[in-house]
C-alpha cells in the first residue's frame, strides 16, 4: 500500500481554446460552483488556437474566489525562470493564495525552437528544470538578504532582486514520466503530475518508488510530495479511483473535460462519494505531510498524531516551510511546538480541547502585533486565528473575525464613509485590541474600540461557544471588554462603526532637547484642543550627533480644514520644528494594511506604561530622564474626551478619567525597572497591551475591579486555561 495520507483534491483540466475565448472562463467558474478545488489549463504558447495560459489564469483568478489555479503544465523553455517566479508570486498574491505552479521541461522542440526558444536534449531539459526550480524558489524567498545568484549552464542570474513573496507556499508540481525527471521530483519538487492515459501498467508503482528513493537520499520524507493524476471521464469511477488513492498514493485527481454536465457530476457526485469511500478505507485519520526535519524538531509533551483531522491541513510544526512565518510576533521571537490555524468557531473549540491535553504553554494569537509577545511561546501550542478574517459590513454594523487586522477593517469601511478607532498601525490584530481596550487615532472624538463592541461570539475554556452582549451573558461581555484574554477565545465581533469623513492627518518633527518643556506644552495643548483632535507623541533619544527628537502625529476627525488648522497650529510652538506636513486623507490611508511576516523584532525589548490625568512637571522630568538611557523610546497617547464619557464600571477597562497613556521601551532590565518603579507612583493605572512587567501588582494597576474579575474567572475559567497573558487567578484559587 502506498497511501501517503494527503487530503483529496479534485480539479478540472480545461482546454484554453480561443475560438470562443470566454468558454474556458465559464467552465472554470462552473468548476468552482461545482465545489471543485482546482482548475488547470495546458500551456502550449506555440499553439495559435489557444489563449495564452498566463493571461487566461490571471483573468480566471479575477472571475473566481475560491478555486485554486495552475498550469498543466507551464512550458519552461518559453518562460524565463526569474520572471516566471514573479508572475507566479504576483498571481498568488492577487488571488489570495490560490495559485500552484505545474511545471514542465518542454517536449515539442520544433515548435519551441520556432518560437525562439532553445532546443534541448532530454538530459539538458531535466538539468534546466532543476536550475529553474532553484532560481524560482530563491526569488520567492524575500526574507533572505542579498540577491539571487545562479551560475547554471542554462540559467545565469547575477544578483537578481528577491520577491515578491507569494501569499502561500506555492507547490511546484512536475509533469514527468522518465526516471531522471522522477528523481528530480524526489529531490526538489512538491508534486508529481502525470496523465493516466500515458501510463503503462506498473508505471505508478515504479514512479513512486523512484521518487521515494530520491526523496530519502535528499533527506526528505516521501510524504512531502503530493501525487497528482490527470484522468479522463472514462476513469472517473469509484472502482478506478479508490485503488489509485489507497494503493498508489494519488490524492489529487484532475479531470480532462470541457463538458459542463461532466464537470458538475465530477464535483457534486463523484468527488463526495470518493471522499467518503476513501475515508472508510483508510485505517487511520488523514495525516498532514511532515518531512524528516519537522519530525526531528517535534517537541516533547505534544501528541502530534492526535491533532484533530479538521486542523491537520493547516497545522504547522517546527521544520515545516510555513514555520518561520508563524513562530514569532511583531515584537517577540517564539519557538512553539505546534501552531494550529482553525478556520471556524467549531475548529477553535477543537483546537482548544486538543491544546488543553498537551503539556506546555498555550498562546492565542489574532494578529501577532502585541507588544507583550504573549501570543507566541517556546515549546507549547499556539492557536493562530489568522484564518478567521472575515469582514461583513451591513449599514453601520460590521461583523469582523479576530484574525484580520485593523488596516483591512479600515479599508473595508472606507467605501461606506465609516471608520473605527483602532490603534495607530494597520498591522494590529482585531482580536487582541478589541478585547483589551483600543487606544486609537480617533479616541478623543469617538472613544475606545471596546466602546463600540456590540456583541461577541466566544469559545470558553470548556469548549462551549456562547454569545455575549448587553442582554446575553452580560457579565462575560463586561469582562471581555478589557480583560478578554483571560476569559475565552473570541471568534467573531459585532461592532458599531461611525460615520467619519476625510480627516486631517498632521505629522510634525521637533528638536526635543528641552523634553520636559516640550511634554508640558504638548500635554496642555492637547487637553485644551477640541475633541476632534487626537494626538500621539513619540520621543527618541539623541544619537549620532542628532538631538533627541519628538514626532507628533495628530488626527483631526473632520474634513473641516479651517478648523483643523486652527487646532493644529498651536502645536507648532511646543519646540523647534524640524519638519511638518498635514494632509486631508481618508482615515483608512493612515492605517493601511500591513501583512508582512513577523520575525520577532530585535532582542527582547522591555515595555511599560501607565495613565496620567495630566502631564505634570514630576512626570515629565522622570520621563525625560529615562530618555537619556533607561528608556530611550517613549510614546504618549492622548485618551480623554469621549473615552472618559463612559462609566468606569461599564467595562473591565476602567481608566475613564485620565487624559494620557505614557509608555516607554528599554533594553537594560535593571535600569528600566528602576526607572519605572520611580515613575509609577506618579501615574494612575496601566494598559496591559503595553506592558511586559508581569509582577502580580500590575494586575491591580490594570484592573480596579480585579475582585469582580476573579469571581468571573472562577465561573468561566476555573482551571485557569488562559494563563499566559497576564493571568487573573480565580477567586477560588
Amino acid at each position: 500500500m502506498a497511501d501517503y495520507g494527503h487530503e483529496l483534491v479534485f480539479g478540472t483540466f480545461l482546454t484554453p481554446q480561443n475560438a470562443d475565448p470566454h468558454a474556458p472562463v465559464t467552465l472554470a467558474r462552473l468548476s468552482e460552483q461545482a465545489d471543485l478545488d482546482l482548475v488547470t489549463f495546458q500551456d502550449h504558447p506555440y499553439q495559435p488556437a489557444f489563449l495564452d495560459t498566463w493571461t487566461l489564469l490571471s483573468y480566471v483568478a479575477a472571475q473566481t474566489s475560491k478555486v485554486r489555479l495552475s498550469g498543466n503544465v507551464i512550458n519552461l523553455p518559453l518562460r524565463v525562470p526569474a520572471h516566471l517566479a514573479r508572475q507566479a508570486a504576483s498571481l498568488d498574491l492577487l488571488s489570495g493564495g490560490r495559485f500552484e505552479l505545474g511545471l514542465g521541461a518542454g517536449g515539442f522542440w520544433d515548435a519551441i525552437e520556432a518560437m525562439g526558444g532553445p532546443r534541448r536534449t532530454p538530459a539538458e531539459a531535466v538539468d534546466a528544470l532543476a536550475e529553474a526550480i532553484d532560481v524560482i524558489r530563491a526569488t520567492w524567498d524575500a526574507s533572505t538578504r542579498g540577491g539571487v545568484f545562479s551560475s547554471g549552464v542554462h540559467y545565469k542570474v547575477r544578483g537578481g532582486k528577491r520577491g515578491p513573496e507569494p501569499a502561500h507556499d506555492i507547490g511546484i508540481w512536475l509533469g514527468a514520466l522518465k526516471p531522471r525527471m522522477l528523481r528530480l521530483i524526489g529531490n526538489k519538487a512538491d508534486g508529481w503530475l502525470p496523465s493516466l492515459a500515458y501510463l503503462k501498467p506498473g508505471d505508478l508503482e515504479r514512479g513512486n518508488a523512484i521518487i521515494d528513493e530520491a526523496a530519502a537520499q535528499a533527506g526528505r520524507d516521501p510524504r512531502e510530495i503530493r501525487r497528482l493524476l490527470n484522468i479522463g471521464p472514462q476513469d472517473a469511477t469509484l472502482d478506478t479511483l479508490v485503488p489509485l488513492v489507497i494503493e498508489q498514493g494519488i490524492s489529487t485527481f484532475i479531470l480532462a473535460t470541457d463538458d459542463p454536465g461532466t464537470i458538475q457530476a465530477w464535483g457534486q457526485e463523484i468527488a463526495p462519494a470518493l471522499r467518503e469511500a476513501v475515508a472508510e478505507e483508510r485505517d487511520t485519520p488523514q495525516a498532514v505531510v511532515r518531512g524528516p526535519k519537522a519530525l526531528a524538531q517535534r517537541r516533547d509533551g505534544i501528541d502530534y498524531d492526535a491533532v484533530p483531522s479538521a486542523l491537520k491541513a493547516h497545522a504547522v510544526e517546527p521544520g515545516d516551510k510555513a514555520y518561520p512565518k508563524v513562530r514569532s510576533t511583531y515584537f517577540r521571537a517564539g519557538s512553539p511546538g505546534l501552531v494550529l490555524r482553525p478556520g471556524t468557531a467549531a475548529e477553535v473549540a477543537e483546537a482548544l480541547s486538543y491544546a488543553r491535553a498537551q503539556e506546555g504553554p498555550l498562546a492565542v494569537r489574532s494578529g501577532g502585533h502585541g507588544i507583550s509577545g504573549r501570543s507566541t511561546n517556546d515549546g507549547g501550542v499556539v492557536i493562530d486565528l489568522g484564518r478567521l478574517n472575515g469582514i461583513d459590513v451591513t449599514g453601520t454594523t460590521v461583523r469582523v473575525g479576530p484574525g484580520t487586522n485593523w488596516g483591512h477593517v479600515a479599508e473595508s469601511l472606507a467605501p461606506f464613509g465609516l471608520a473605527m478607532s483602532s490603534g495607530d498601525y494597520g498591522d494590529v490584530g482585531v482580536g487582541g485590541l478589541a478585547t483589551a481596550g483600543g487606544i486609537g487615532f480617533l479616541g478623543r472624538k469617538f472613544g475606545l474600540t471596546i466602546d463600540h463592541v456590540r456583541s461577541v461570539d466566544v469559545v470558553l475554556a470548556d469548549g462551549r461557544l456562547v454569545r455575549a452582549d448587553a442582554s446575553e451573558n452580560p457579565d462575560l461581555f463586561w469582562a471581555l471588554r478589557g480583560a478578554g484574554g483571560n476569559f475565552g477565545i473570541v471568534t467573531s465581533f459585532e461592532l458599531e462603526a461611525y460615520h467619519v469623513p476625510d480627516v486631517v492627518f498632521a505629522q510634525m518633527l521637533f528638536d526635543a532637547t528641552d523634553a520636559v518643556g516640550l511634554l508640558g506644552r504638548w500635554g496642555k495643548l492637547v487637553e485644551a484642543a477640541p475633541r476632534e483632535l487626537t494626538g500621539f507623541l513619540y520621543l527618541s533619544a539623541a544619537r549620532r550627533g542628532q538631538p533627541p527628537l519628538a514626532r507628533a502625529l495628530s488626527v483631526y476627525a473632520s474634513d473641516d480644514a479651517d478648523a483643523a488648522v486652527a487646532a493644529l497650529t498651536p502645536l507648532l510652538s511646543i519646540a523647534p520644528v524640524l519638519q511638518q506636513q498635514a494632509q486631508l486623507v481618508p482615515y483608512a490611508a493612515i492605517v493601511p494594511p500591513a501583512d508582512a511576516t513577523h520575525h520577532g523584532g530585535q532582542g527582547q525589548p522591555l515595555v511599560s506604561n501607565g495613565f496620567a490625568e495630566h502631564l505634570d512637571e514630576e512626570i515629565n522630568e522622570i520621563v525625560a530622564d529615562g530618555l537619556r538611557g533607561a528608556a530611550p523610546w517613549i510614546a504618549i497617547r492622548a485618551v480623554g474626551g469621549a473615552v472618559n464619557d463612559v462609566d468606569p464600571a461599564a467595562t473591565a477597562y476602567a481608566h475613564r478619567h485620565q487624559n494620557f497613556n505614557v509608555s516607554s521601551v528599554g533594553f537594560d532590565p535593571s535600569r528600566f525597572r528602576k526607572h519605572w518603579d520611580e515613575l509609577r507612583p506618579h501615574l494612575d493605572g496601566l494598559y496591559l497591551s503595553f506592558e511586559t512587567d508581569t509582577r502580580p501588582e500590575r494586575l491591580g494597576d490594570a484592573f480596579p475591579a480585579l475582585a469582580r474579575l476573579r469571581e468571573l474567572k472562577a465561573r468561566y475559567d476555573p482551571d485557569n486555561v488562559f494563563n499566559q497573558n497576564f493571568p487573573i487567578t480565580s477567586a477560588r484559587a
